[in-house]
């Protein structure tokens, strides 16, 4: 029996339409993101067959046929589903020689929701395997957003400005403790928390130990870093400041190589999506900062850290506001990607900073500031005219469009001073 029994009961998901796109031009493709995301239904979705390398049934027989024997699991009507096969890591090298051997598109589809270490994969999949990044649910996909503005027409400079249904800041902090996992969207707002929280727990009891790297982590470190992590959270935070935080909050400490080690190790996992720098091709001498804004693949897992509540969200603004920014960022890149954009952030040695950046396939880029109350909406009108002002004087190119992505505002629409202000709750891809 399939894991998606109904395909007519399957909810789209953004990504379905690059995972479309690279059956018909690749041989196969490999389906990656954190846990309990969504990868295997979605996966399932495309498939015509399936093979589940985890499925514990009949003492883990799966798993020790891969292993006996990998070319032989992959046979099946296609595309064929390898579930997890990062459990075998020779599934890899075996599907690259069966593209090879086959010639054709759209034969395999393979998920892993953890990377094993290269050594044992003879090759890169190269040409053979394209991988694609799934990451939780964004607002629109979860039905919290009315998706009336789309990302791809705002950033050709294309909006119709309209009223839109007012949110309360109450729903907002639900909708980032409850985090945006498919199997969690339809739980009780006050038992929402429960999930994340379990989650996180299992990868600090049991995840980071079933890595296949040799290393036995502890899981005690694991959770200083993880809280410290969950702290800086929508910050370019160095290692060093981590250890920092570390000292201070929790009055312990590790060493800077520990720190790296287990930071490797936990992004093997995909638990983090963090966002890179943004360099406008300055022809100056200004200087842009090179680190990258931590971020978890889910604001929730940042809140289970900290046992963090909607309640307690409210009665925090500032963390509120920084988790808040995780959440509209999620959602930013994975509209960005499905019409080819990426996402970055901008900051400089001025202290200049733009909170998001979405460069187009063409190399225009927009700048994005992101606020939770309507209050902060001019203060980030401003900052983004002075910003992308100083970026262009400085020997920049100027930015295609300039908007605030905000929490609470009933429209959608363009200031006089050419600005464009969203509400998180009305946008899509």
């Amino acid at each position: 029996m399939s894991v998606l029994v109904d395909k007519k009961e399957y909810r789209r998901r953004i990504i379905d339409k690059t995972i479309e796109t690279y059956l018909e031009v690749s041989g196969a493709i490999c389906i990656e993101g954190p846990k309990w995301c969504g990868k295997t239904w979605t996966s399932a979705y495309h498939s015509n067959s399936e093979f589940l390398v985890g499925d514990p049934a009949n003492n883990f027989s799966n798993r020790q046929l891969a292993e006996l024997n990998p070319s032989l699991i992959l046979q099946g009507e296609t595309p064929r589903l390898i579930d997890e096969w990062q459990e075998v890591p020779a599934i890899w090298d075996a599907t690259r020689a069966e593209v090879d051997r086959r010639h054709q598109k759209g034969q395999i589809i393979l998920t892993g929701s953890s990377t094993p270490k290269t050594k044992g994969i003879m090759h890169s999949g190269a040409g053979r395997i394209v991988r694609l990044r799934m990451r939780t649910m964004s607002l629109y996909e979860s039905g919290d957003s009315s998706g009336k503005v789309s990302l791809e027409e705002l950033c050709n400079g294309n909006l119709t400005m309209q009223m839109l249904e007012e949110v309360e800041l109450e729903r907002i902090a639900s909708i980032i403790v409850r985090g945006g996992w498919p199997e969690n969207i339809t739980v009780n707002d006050k038992k929402a928390h429960l999930m994340p929280r379990a989650y996180m727990e299992t990868v600090i009891d049991e995840d980071l130990n079933n890595l296949d790297d040799g290393v036995e982590y502890n899981k005690h470190k694991a959770q200083l870093l993880l809280r410290s992590l969950a702290r800086n959270e929508s910050t370019t935070a160095s290692d060093s400041a981590l250890l920092k935080d570390i000292i201070e909050q929790d009055s312990e400490s590790m060493s800077r190589n520990t720190i790296a080690k287990y930071l490797e190790a936990l992004n093997r996992l995909f638990l983090f999506n963090n966002q890179l720098p943004f360099s406008p091709n300055l022809r100056s001498s200004l200087r842009v900062k090179q680190a990258e804004k931590r971020h978890f693949s889910d604001p929730a897992m940042a809140c289970a850290l900290l046992n963090i509540t909607a309640d307690k969200l409210l009665a925090d603004l500032n963390t509120f506001g920084f988790l808040f920014e995780a959440m509209v960022e999620r959602d930013l890149a994975i509209y960005a990607e499905s019409f080819g954009a990426k996402i970055f952030h901008y900051q400089d040695y001025k202290n200049n900073e733009i909170d998001a950046v979405i460069e187009l396939e063409d190399g225009e880029w927009c700048a994005f500031e992101i606020k939770l109350g309507a209050k902060k909406i001019d203060e980030g009108a401003e900052n983004l005219i002075s910003v992308c002002k100083d970026i262009v004087d400085n020997g920049g190119k100027a930015p295609k469009i300039m908007c605030v992505i905000c929490g609470l505002s009933n429209a959608a629409y363009q200031r006089p001073d050419g600005v464009y202000v969203v509400p998180i709750t009305a946008l899509k891809n």
